[in-house]
Protein backbone atom coordinates (compact mmCIF):
# COMPACT_ATOMS: atom_id res chain seq x y z
CA UNK A 1 0.00 0.00 0.00
CA UNK A 2 2.65 2.54 -0.21
CA UNK A 3 7.65 3.64 -1.12
CA UNK A 4 8.24 0.16 -0.37
CA UNK A 5 8.17 1.03 3.51
CA UNK A 6 15.95 0.19 0.16
CA UNK A 7 19.91 -0.65 0.86
CA UNK A 8 22.48 -3.07 1.53
CA UNK A 9 28.14 -5.22 3.14
CA UNK A 10 28.01 -8.91 3.91
CA UNK A 11 26.62 -7.52 7.14
CA UNK A 12 26.06 -4.47 5.76
CA UNK A 13 23.96 -5.48 2.19
CA UNK A 14 21.46 -7.78 4.18
CA UNK A 15 20.41 -4.62 6.07
CA UNK A 16 19.85 -2.55 3.35
CA UNK A 17 18.30 -5.09 1.30
CA UNK A 18 15.75 -5.26 4.16
CA UNK A 19 15.25 -1.96 4.51
CA UNK A 20 14.85 -1.35 0.60
CA UNK A 21 12.43 -4.49 0.61
CA UNK A 22 10.28 -3.77 3.21
CA UNK A 23 9.87 -0.01 1.68
CA UNK A 24 9.10 -1.39 -1.55
CA UNK A 25 6.50 -3.85 0.48
CA UNK A 26 4.50 -1.03 0.75
CA UNK A 27 3.44 -1.20 -2.87
CA UNK A 28 1.33 -3.27 -1.69
CA UNK A 29 -0.61 -2.16 1.07
CA UNK A 30 -1.16 0.82 -1.68
CA UNK A 31 -3.71 -1.40 -2.93
CA UNK A 32 -5.35 -1.95 0.21
CA UNK A 33 -4.86 1.55 2.60
CA UNK A 34 -7.25 3.86 0.97
CA UNK A 35 -5.13 7.12 -0.12
CA UNK A 36 -5.46 10.54 1.04
CA UNK A 37 -5.19 13.56 -0.65
CA UNK A 38 -3.08 15.30 2.00
CA UNK A 39 0.77 16.54 0.72
CA UNK A 40 2.85 13.85 1.38
CA UNK A 41 6.53 14.32 2.75
CA UNK A 42 9.46 12.02 3.52
CA UNK A 43 8.52 8.92 5.95
CA UNK A 44 9.43 9.03 9.19
CA UNK A 45 9.30 5.02 10.37
CA UNK A 46 11.95 3.42 8.64
CA UNK A 47 10.40 -0.07 9.10
CA UNK A 48 7.71 0.83 6.39
CA UNK A 49 7.21 -1.02 2.70
CA UNK A 50 7.79 1.02 -0.43
CA UNK A 51 4.86 3.06 -1.84
CA UNK A 52 3.36 4.01 1.58
CA UNK A 53 1.97 6.78 2.41
CA UNK A 54 4.85 9.62 3.06
CA UNK A 55 4.21 12.24 5.26
CA UNK A 56 6.49 14.98 7.18
CA UNK A 57 5.70 18.58 7.97
CA UNK A 58 3.64 19.14 4.92
CA UNK A 59 1.31 16.40 6.52
CA UNK A 60 -0.14 19.07 8.69
CA UNK A 61 1.60 17.92 12.17
CA UNK A 62 2.78 20.74 13.62
CA UNK A 63 6.47 20.52 15.05
CA UNK A 64 4.65 20.05 18.48
CA UNK A 65 2.70 16.76 16.90
CA UNK A 66 -0.58 19.07 16.28
CA UNK A 67 -2.98 17.17 14.06
CA UNK A 68 -4.64 18.42 11.00
CA UNK A 69 -7.75 20.13 10.74
CA UNK A 70 -9.20 17.47 8.66
CA UNK A 71 -7.80 14.98 11.65
CA UNK A 72 -9.80 17.33 14.22
CA UNK A 73 -13.01 17.78 12.33
CA UNK A 74 -13.19 13.56 11.86
CA UNK A 75 -12.83 13.18 15.31
CA UNK A 76 -15.35 15.28 16.12
CA UNK A 77 -17.85 13.51 13.79
CA UNK A 78 -16.69 10.03 14.90
CA UNK A 79 -17.68 11.04 18.47
CA UNK A 80 -20.68 12.22 17.13
CA UNK A 81 -22.16 9.44 15.09
CA UNK A 82 -20.80 6.61 16.68
CA UNK A 83 -22.87 4.26 14.76
CA UNK A 84 -21.48 5.56 11.32
CA UNK A 85 -19.32 3.02 9.75
CA UNK A 86 -17.75 5.61 6.76
CA UNK A 87 -17.05 8.34 10.17
CA UNK A 88 -15.06 5.55 11.76
CA UNK A 89 -13.35 4.60 8.68
CA UNK A 90 -12.55 8.48 7.72
CA UNK A 91 -11.05 9.24 10.98
CA UNK A 92 -9.08 5.93 10.83
CA UNK A 93 -7.58 7.11 7.35
CA UNK A 94 -6.64 10.15 8.51
CA UNK A 95 -4.98 9.53 11.38
CA UNK A 96 -3.37 6.60 9.40
CA UNK A 97 -1.97 9.76 6.66
CA UNK A 98 -0.50 11.47 9.67
CA UNK A 99 1.41 8.25 11.43
CA UNK A 100 -1.15 7.92 14.33
CA UNK A 101 -1.03 4.46 13.91
CA UNK A 102 -2.36 3.40 17.66
CA UNK A 103 -5.52 6.08 16.75
CA UNK A 104 -6.20 5.38 13.33
CA UNK A 105 -6.29 1.49 15.09
CA UNK A 106 -8.94 2.16 17.13
CA UNK A 107 -11.06 3.83 14.34
CA UNK A 108 -10.96 1.01 12.49
CA UNK A 109 -11.25 -1.59 14.92
CA UNK A 110 -14.91 0.63 16.02
CA UNK A 111 -15.81 0.06 12.22
CA UNK A 112 -14.84 -3.27 12.64
CA UNK A 113 -17.45 -3.87 15.33
CA UNK A 114 -20.27 -1.81 13.18
CA UNK A 115 -19.65 -4.15 10.27
CA UNK A 116 -17.80 -7.33 11.36
CA UNK A 117 -18.19 -9.08 7.79
CA UNK A 118 -16.53 -5.76 5.48
CA UNK A 119 -12.42 -6.99 5.08
CA UNK A 120 -11.53 -3.54 4.45
CA UNK A 121 -11.10 -2.51 8.21
CA UNK A 122 -9.60 -5.87 8.89
CA UNK A 123 -7.03 -5.49 6.17
CA UNK A 124 -6.12 -1.76 7.36
CA UNK A 125 -5.91 -2.97 11.28
CA UNK A 126 -3.13 -5.00 9.74
CA UNK A 127 -1.42 -2.21 7.97
CA UNK A 128 -2.04 0.35 11.43
CA UNK A 129 -0.95 -2.55 13.46
CA UNK A 130 2.02 -2.91 10.82
CA UNK A 131 3.43 0.28 10.31
CA UNK A 132 3.29 0.36 14.49
CA UNK A 133 5.92 -2.97 14.25
CA UNK A 134 3.44 -4.13 16.29
CA UNK A 135 3.30 -7.75 14.08
CA UNK A 136 1.34 -10.39 15.93
CA UNK A 137 -1.41 -8.26 15.74
CA UNK A 138 -0.94 -7.41 12.40
CA UNK A 139 -0.75 -11.06 11.83
CA UNK A 140 -3.91 -11.54 13.51
CA UNK A 141 -5.75 -9.21 11.30
CA UNK A 142 -4.36 -10.00 8.15
CA UNK A 143 -5.72 -14.01 9.21
CA UNK A 144 -8.77 -12.91 9.39
CA UNK A 145 -9.27 -10.55 6.13
CA UNK A 146 -8.20 -13.57 4.37
CA UNK A 147 -10.46 -15.61 5.47
CA UNK A 148 -12.35 -13.18 3.33
CA UNK A 149 -10.35 -12.78 0.37
CA UNK A 150 -7.98 -16.06 0.61
CA UNK A 151 -6.58 -14.73 -2.98
CA UNK A 152 -5.81 -11.12 -2.04
CA UNK A 153 -1.90 -11.93 -2.51
CA UNK A 154 -0.98 -8.48 -1.47
CA UNK A 155 -2.45 -8.98 2.11
CA UNK A 156 -0.41 -12.63 2.13
CA UNK A 157 2.56 -10.80 1.07
CA UNK A 158 2.11 -8.77 3.96
CA UNK A 159 0.92 -11.44 6.28
CA UNK A 160 4.39 -13.02 5.30
CA UNK A 161 6.26 -9.91 5.85
CA UNK A 162 4.74 -10.08 9.81
CA UNK A 163 6.66 -13.23 10.34
CA UNK A 164 10.29 -11.88 8.69
CA UNK A 165 10.13 -8.65 10.61
CA UNK A 166 9.08 -9.57 14.42
CA UNK A 167 11.66 -10.74 16.76
CA UNK A 168 12.38 -13.23 17.01
CA UNK A 169 12.07 -13.87 13.04
CA UNK A 170 9.68 -16.55 11.52
CA UNK A 171 11.61 -17.11 8.48
CA UNK A 172 10.16 -21.00 7.20
CA UNK A 173 6.89 -19.22 7.80
CA UNK A 174 7.25 -16.22 5.88
CA UNK A 175 8.55 -18.65 2.99
CA UNK A 176 5.41 -20.67 3.05
CA UNK A 177 3.32 -17.72 2.70
CA UNK A 178 5.69 -15.69 -0.25
CA UNK A 179 5.35 -19.56 -1.53
CA UNK A 180 1.77 -19.57 -1.62
CA UNK A 181 1.05 -16.47 -3.14
CA UNK A 182 3.46 -17.22 -5.84
CA UNK A 183 1.45 -20.33 -6.31
CA UNK A 184 -1.27 -17.91 -7.33
CA UNK A 185 0.88 -15.23 -8.91
CA UNK A 186 4.24 -16.70 -10.16
CA UNK A 187 5.35 -13.14 -11.07
CA UNK A 188 4.88 -11.35 -8.52
CA UNK A 189 8.21 -9.63 -8.01
CA UNK A 190 7.92 -7.94 -4.81
CA UNK A 191 7.02 -11.62 -3.64
CA UNK A 192 9.70 -12.86 -5.40
CA UNK A 193 12.03 -10.33 -3.88
CA UNK A 194 10.97 -10.74 -0.31
CA UNK A 195 11.60 -14.63 -0.66
CA UNK A 196 15.01 -14.15 -1.65
CA UNK A 197 15.66 -11.95 1.22
CA UNK A 198 14.06 -15.15 3.32
CA UNK A 199 15.94 -17.45 1.43
CA UNK A 200 19.20 -15.76 2.20
CA UNK A 201 18.27 -14.98 6.13
CA UNK A 202 17.84 -19.02 6.04
CA UNK A 203 21.00 -19.70 4.78
CA UNK A 204 19.56 -21.58 1.57
CA UNK A 205 21.68 -20.54 -0.58
CA UNK A 206 20.24 -22.54 -3.57
CA UNK A 207 16.72 -21.39 -3.03
CA UNK A 208 17.87 -17.95 -3.00
CA UNK A 209 19.95 -17.99 -6.37
CA UNK A 210 16.98 -20.23 -7.91
CA UNK A 211 14.88 -17.12 -6.73
CA UNK A 212 17.71 -14.44 -7.87
CA UNK A 213 16.84 -15.90 -11.49
CA UNK A 214 13.47 -16.01 -11.44
CA UNK A 215 14.00 -12.48 -10.23
CA UNK A 216 15.89 -11.70 -13.04
CA UNK A 217 13.60 -12.74 -15.68
CA UNK A 218 11.39 -10.38 -14.29
CA UNK A 219 12.98 -7.54 -13.73
CA UNK A 220 16.88 -6.94 -13.63
CA UNK A 221 17.08 -3.97 -12.40
CA UNK A 222 15.27 -5.46 -9.03
CA UNK A 223 17.07 -3.33 -6.10
CA UNK A 224 18.37 -6.70 -4.99
CA UNK A 225 20.14 -7.81 -8.64
CA UNK A 226 21.11 -4.26 -8.65
CA UNK A 227 22.70 -3.08 -5.59
CA UNK A 228 24.07 -7.17 -4.50
CA UNK A 229 25.90 -7.11 -8.08
CA UNK A 230 24.47 -10.74 -8.68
Amino acid sequence: MATDRILFGICGLLVGIVIGFIFANSINRTGSQAQSTLPTDAPANMNLPPDHPLVGANTGQSQQGGALPQVTEALERAKNQPESFEAQMTAGDLYYQIQRFADAAKFYEKANTLKPGEVEPMIKLGNANFDAEQYETAEKWYLEALKKTPNDTNVRTDLGLTYYLRTPRDTDRAIKEFKNVLDAEPDKEITLQNLALAYRESGDTQSFQTTLEKLRKINPNNPILTRSGT
